[in-house]
């Protein structure tokens, strides 16, 4: 099934979710674990009757659900398709159907405390270096340029190009995805916090957030994905 794009995402008007990295996600308020309970119940049934699920968590007071297909096709310029993990048309049914089982069982959505975390590695040698953290992340030494754990345990990481270079310098950065309307709170309570500004050159859809030691985190948003007021 084909990616859809982050316009045709936004058109569907999945008020209730949010797109965030390669992914919905959702989340519900609940009064007790049984009333979750019985809500992913209901979830369930419905994802079997479109043949898909989401992965889903219950927490203290909430459900969190992400809706994501892990055969969807990307096609190059050249016209060439691969098999990426992304939103399909798949995912858009189930996510209304949820929506309305939601409201069936009176929950409140919080779309705007949804968000995601991903890793990245900038390396010059990441054919080298990904087989022993897809082994250290996974378990297998399966590796390409993104590392996905299927089961949702850990991030994803992925890696970016750079230079061999001899002076230290921090590699490693962590991606925090968040809701559009909480992007500006988000990076308002860390500089607050004593963190600074980076880059924003690319802002809202990335704000580079530096710590008083210089360690760097983005806050990333899908910009495409949001529905336009």
């Amino acid at each position: 099934m084909d990616m859809l794009t982050g316009e045709q995402i936004a058109a569907a008007n999945l008020t209730d979710w949010r797109k965030l990295a390669q992914g919905l996600h959702a989340r519900y308020l609940v009064d007790a674990f049984g009333t979750g309970a019985r809500f992913v119940a209901a979830v369930g049934e419905a994802g079997d009757d479109l043949g898909h699920h989401p992965r889903v968590s219950i927490g203290n007071g909430y459900v969190d659900l992400k809706l994501v297909s892990d055969d969807a096709i990307y096609r190059d310029d050249e016209g060439t398709e691969h098999v990426v993990e992304w939103v399909t048309q798949q995912d858009v049914d189930l996510a209304r159907r949820i929506t309305e089982i939601a409201a069936e069982h009176r929950l409140d959505p919080d779309p705007a405390s949804v968000s995601d975390i991903e890793l990245g590695l900038d390396t010059a040698r990441s054919a080298t270096v990904a087989p022993v953290w897809a082994a250290l992340l996974t378990g297998s030494a399966e590796a390409s340029a993104e590392i996905r754990d299927a089961t949702g345990r850990v991030p994803n990481l992925w890696f970016g190009d750079a230079d061999e270079h001899e002076t230290p310098r921090q590699r490693f950065h962590i991606e925090v995805y968040v809701a559009p309307e909480v992007a500006e709170q988000r990076i308002a309570a860390a500089l607050a916090a004593g963190g600074t500004v980076v880059d924003n050159s690319d802002a809202p859809s990335l704000t580079v957030i530096a710590d008083q030691d210089g360690n760097e985190g983005i806050v990333c948003v899908d910009v495409s994905a949001a529905k336009k007021d």
